[in-house]
């Protein structure tokens, strides 16, 4: 399929042009393409440069909902697992999250705030050490977290644990990909117009990206969190999340944080530790229903079908109409 290559300034010609001399410098010399294969909106690709040595190399995108003219601002949400949201004929198992049709409805009936999508695309055999909170990682005993990353590294075909990265990746986020949007499209830049989210492993790094940078996100939807961490059960990685938690997700701290979970497939054992984090959060004074929710879908399973059935939800609890 071909792909049109071009500056933002020369073929977003609809988008008005900032005066700021940052803005301007960067739609003149950064290079994306349109990616097809989106249903409604506009997606576009940057290559991999952008991403500075910080992270191995992958491109970025944003998606645009088919209502941005580059006049009026939007709110952001930054997704991983970037690859599987947008087109199920791309991805590994031939589905995908229809991230794109959901947000664009919700935004065309006016129930959430016109809203971007930053898709953050994750390392292929390096995805559970990049999405694996790094600070809990580092609390576990030696000998038990090195068995559990070469568990997790051993279906990739590897024979060996590659190191977490969760804090680069976060680096990368805030420090790189942020600075991008926020001077290359028409964007809020507060906390309560940016959101993180993800399902499962991404579920762990949205909860982990607002804990150590509450003051860039204001809220985080964390869909079929794995907090087992490995591929099997077990305390001592849910324990760690949980004194993680304790200490980092409080209301003092964070302004909004949405779970949810399935009960098939993976899901199935999610419920307990669920449980026990949100009794963590009540201890902490969160409120449920207010600035916390947790949801259980019964009959969910862990997979992008599941989530895009609900997703309608966490998206109104992040983006609900308020400006």
């Amino acid at each position: 399929m071909k792909l049109f290559f071009f500056t933002l300034f020369t073929a977003l010609s609809l988008l008005s042009c900032s005066s700021n001399s940052t803005q301007s410098e960067a739609t003149t010399t950064l290079q994306w393409d349109t990616v097809s294969g989106v249903s409604t909106g506009t997606l576009l690709r940057l290559d991999s440069s952008h991403t500075k040595g910080t992270l191995s190399a992958r491109p970025l995108d944003v998606w645009l909902p088919s209502t941005y003219d580059g006049k009026r601002k939007h709110a952001v949400l930054y997704m991983y697992d970037g690859q599987m949201l947008f087109d199920a004929n791309s991805t590994w198992n031939h589905q995908e999250w229809r991230v794109d049709e959901i947000m664009d409805s919700l935004i065309a009936t006016k129930t959430t705030l016109p809203t971007i999508i930053v898709a953050l695309h994750h390392g292929g055999v390096m995805r559970n050490f990049e999405y694996f909170p790094q600070k809990p990682f580092q609390t576990l005993r030696a000998q038990f977290s090195d068995s559990t990353m070469a568990a997790i590294a051993s279906p990739y075909g590897s024979d060996t644990a590659f190191p977490v990265k969760s804090d680069a990746y976060l680096h990368y986020m805030v420090d790189i990909v942020k600075p991008l949007v926020d001077t290359t499209f028409q964007v809020y830049s507060d906390k309560s117009a940016t959101a993180v989210a993800g399902s499962s492993m991404g579920g762990l790094m949205s909860m982990y990206a607002i804990g150590e940078y509450p003051e860039v996100f204001g809220t985080a939807l964390c869909m079929s969190t794995h907090w087992p961490g490995g591929f099997s059960p077990n305390e001592e990685i849910p324990n760690a999340f949980q004194a993680y938690i304790a200490d980092n997700i409080t209301p003092e701290r964070i302004e909004r944080i949405y779970f949810d979970y399935g009960t098939e497939t993976l899901d199935a054992m999610y419920e307990p530790f669920q449980n026990q984090v949100n009794s963590v959060l009540e201890s902490n004074g969160f409120v449920s229903g207010e600035r916390w929710v947790t949801q259980k879908f019964p009959g969910a399973a862990h997979d992008e079908k599941s989530w895009a059935k609900r997703l309608h939800i966490p998206l109104t609890f992040a983006f609900a109409k308020q400006r």
